[in-house]
């Protein structure tokens, strides 16, 4: 069992033991996971670049708490619909080498449509 396969299945126990099941439909886990998504955003809120590249002890462990938080709405929500979100993670990647290839992407942040 991969380490996704293992916190999935600890996320489906840990949510059966409280009944929290009725409560995470995926209208609801992807309302979450944007709130920790935001939650993750304030950390960083008015740093500079290199304050944020740098972070100090207090805002890295909040940080790291948010990351947690999100990474765990995302794989419920994905279990929830029955998506494998390596899978989908390996798709993405190959469609977006497509479009951005190295010839053309290096060094520049414009999109695919821009390129």
């Amino acid at each position: 069992m991969s380490d996704l396969e293992a916190l999935r299945t600890q996320l489906r126990e840990f949510t059966a033991a409280r009944d929290w099941d009725q409560f995470h439909s995926p209208k609801n886990l992807a309302m979450a996971l944007a709130a920790e998504s935001g939650e993750l955003l304030e950390v960083f809120q008015w740093l500079t670049e290199e304050q944020s590249a740098r972070l100090e002890d207090k805002p890295r462990a909040a940080a790291a708490d948010e990351i947690a938080d999100v990474l765990l709405y995302l794989i419920r929500l994905a279990d929830t619909l029955g998506i494998d979100p390596l899978v989908e993670a390996r798709r993405k990647l190959a469609d977006n080498e497509r479009k951005y290839p190295v010839d053309k992407a290096r060094g520049t942040a414009k999109k695919y449509t821009e390129l």
